[in-house]
């Protein structure tokens, strides 16, 4: 079962989404929250796997409450819910560790898809998001990632790299490169390191930025 909070500050919005979300397989709304002040309150007494963070609300907004939650619940996937198409937003929240990016006219299937897609891979790149932040790249006074610049990554590191852009899980890259999932995560660790990079949303901004990907 999939545990998960809904943190938004309009109760019409959370009432919608809890009974999207009761017509998933497996999926479960375990608390709600009014903003990241009650969000993280509530963590502290009911353990969820995924929290659904809107961007603007009283008291603690998104912005404020996701680098707290990845300092304390490093393990909760993170996905923002938000009205705000732009690019410097969406680009400074995934910089912020938030493990995906939807619009709240998303489509159910799309909100199915993210909340299966992050929890499987450790995030959930749409369309929106990938032009999001390679424009904010190309515009460096807004995005200025942290990454070593000068970094140099063996083969199979690169093969590595390339493969968990394409969103494959461990298991996948293992299988496609015959080695072990164990190794895998190994170098994925490795990778985090050299790049400076904090999670796999930055993994993938390197990548972009090195022309590794499209």
């Amino acid at each position: 079962m999939i545990n998960i909070a809904i943190t938004d500050d309009h109760k019409l919005f959370r009432r919608g989404m809890n009974r999207m979300l009761a017509d998933f397989d497996q999926m479960e709304v375990v608390f709600e929250a009014g903003n990241g002040v009650e969000l993280l309150a509530e963590l502290e007494k009911t353990k969820a796997d995924l929290v659904l963070l809107d961007l603007q609300m009283p008291e603690m907004d998104g912005i404020e409450t996701t680098p707290l939650l990845r300092e304390r619940y490093p393990d909760l996937k993170i996905i923002i819910l938000s009205m705000h198409d732009d690019d410097q937003m969406i680009a400074h929240l995934m910089e912020l560790g938030a493990h995906g990016y939807l619009l709240k006219d998303a489509e159910p299937e799309e909100v199915e898809m993210a909340i299966r897609t992050t929890l499987l891979n450790g995030f959930y790149f749409n369309d929106r998001v990938s032009k999001a932040m390679l424009s904010s790249m190309v515009q460096k006074q807004k995005v200025k990632p942290t990454f070593s610049h000068q970094t140099e990554l063996s083969e199979r590191e690169i093969e590595v790299l390339k493969l968990i852009c394409q969103e494959l899980t461990s298991q996948e890259i293992a299988d496609q490169l015959f080695i072990s999932k164990r190794t895998v995560e190994g170098h994925r660790n490795r990778l985090l390191e050299k790049i400076g990079a904090k999670n796999t949303a930055g993994l993938v901004v390197y990548a972009a930025q090195n022309g590794m990907i499209a």
